[in-house]
C-alpha cells in the first residue's frame, strides 16, 4: 500500500478501480457515522471504459501527489505525533 498526499489543495474523492473494469465511488468513509448516521452511500461499477476513465483520474491525482513514506512519519515531532493522534480520535465525533 501506498500513501500520497495531495498538494493541488482539497481533495476528497473517495474512488477505488481494480482489475482494470471495477470501480467503487461514493461518499461515504469506512466508518459507522457514514453508514448509520450520516446515510452515505457508494455505488459499485463493472465497466472496463469507465474504470480506464477513473483510472486516468487517479494517476492525474498522484501526479500532483508527494509519497508519504514510514519514514517522514518516524520523524514527525511529538507535538505534530500528538496533533494528529487526537484529530484521529475526535475525526468520528467532530
Amino acid at each position: 500500500m501506498e500513501i500520497h498526499e495531495y498538494v493541488g489543495g482539497l481533495l476528497h474523492t473517495k474512488s477505488l478501480t481494480m482489475d482494470s473494469e471495477i470501480t467503487l465511488i461514493g461518499s461515504a468513509n469506512m466508518d459507522r457515522r457514514s453508514f448509520d448516521l450520516n446515510y452515505e452511500n457508494n455505488i459499485l461499477f463493472y465497466d472496463r471504459e469507465l474504470t480506464a476513465e477513473v483510472r486516468a483520474r487517479q494517476q492525474e491525482y498522484l501526479s500532483k501527489s508527494h509519497p508519504v513514506t514510514r519514514e517522514m512519519v518516524e520523524s514527525w515531532s511529538l507535538i505534530t505525533r500528538v496533533w494528529n493522534s487526537t484529530l484521529a480520535t475526535l475525526g468520528p465525533i467532530l
